[in-house]
């Protein structure tokens, strides 16, 4: 049979979209690696899964699966092709739309055609609810590389990661610190780890070494993952701008218990249809 699919991308940061409310799929781990394959395959960093919810709260269930076929809680950028989808697709003409993960609820915001705002939810910092293997909670945590201390934060915007402050991403070894702390021991579900370098208190750049994918050009729940960790430690004011490879985000936290707001633009590239069995 032929399996409808669209390619999107947020900032770079590209994507499978599938209906799977008006066509039978089943996501299978091999399958989706096959799939990912830039030469052998569609490519994509992530495959996102429109479901019916089971919640009564939300308009849509949404699934992620990173590149390698592991399911994953959260994915910011996908969240906004999510939304761009389902309203371009004729599934909802809401403009405010409820959707439900295994992270609990979002909520996506049509801002016009192609920008989109989500809320992210709110940030967790005890580690057994990153996970982290800590024994309590730190504003700044140190291990050790190659002879080397690295200070990091820590926190869960939906999926756990790791934000590195560095002088400049350009050389923050991303290439060897990314793989080896994204399976590190301390990280029990790996992690996503941040490059953030601090250009002044209304901004920063990030490089994002993500779990299941390596490094994307851009990361939506990294982005708000590095905001959050530079408004802890008082480097950034509650309202800054994300600068990525692919492009910018604009994100806010107002502190506590409030969530993550993030805000960018969303591109549909193509649609296909693939041979599924």
């Amino acid at each position: 049979m032929k399996l409808k699919f669209a390619k999107m991308h947020g900032l770079g940061n590209d994507f499978v979209v599938i209906d799977a409310i008006n066509q039978r799929f089943e996501p299978v781990p091999e399958l989706i690696r096959r799939w990912s394959d830039r030469f052998a395959g569609i490519g994509f960093d992530q495959m996102l899964i429109v479901e019916k919810p089971d919640s009564p709260a939300a308009a849509f269930k949404y699934r992620i699966y990173n590149a390698d076929g592991g399911e994953v809680a959260q994915c910011g950028n996908g969240a906004r092709c999510f939304a761009r989808f389902v309203r371009e697709q004729g599934l909802t003409d809401l403009d405010l739309i409820p959707v439900e993960t295994s992270a609990g609820l979002l909520r996506l915001e049509a801002i016009d055609a192609t920008r989109y705002r989500v809320d992210m939810g709110v940030p967790r910092f005890e580690p057994d609810e990153i996970p982290l293997r800590a024994e309590s909670r730190q504003a700044l945590y140190t291990t050790d590389f190659e002879g080397t201390e690295i200070s990091f934060s820590a926190l869960s915007v939906g999926n756990p990661h790791m934000v590195i402050q560095v002088p400049d991403v350009d050389n923050a070894g991303v290439e060897t610190l990314g793989p080896y702390f994204e399976r590190h021991m301390m990280f029990p579900e790996r992690a996503n780890v941040g490059f953030m370098q601090i250009v002044d208190r209304g901004s920063f750049r990030l490089r994002v070494f993500e779990r299941g994918v390596g490094e994307t050009r851009a990361c939506g729940s990294g982005a708000c993952a590095a905001m959050v960790a530079g408004v802890m430690l008082e480097l950034l004011e509650p309202t800054a701008t994300a600068i990525l490879a692919g492009g910018e985000l604009n994100l806010e936290w107002q502190g506590d218990a409030n969530p993550v707001m993030m805000t960018g633009e969303t591109a549909m590239v193509y649609h296909g249809e693939i041979e599924y069995e």
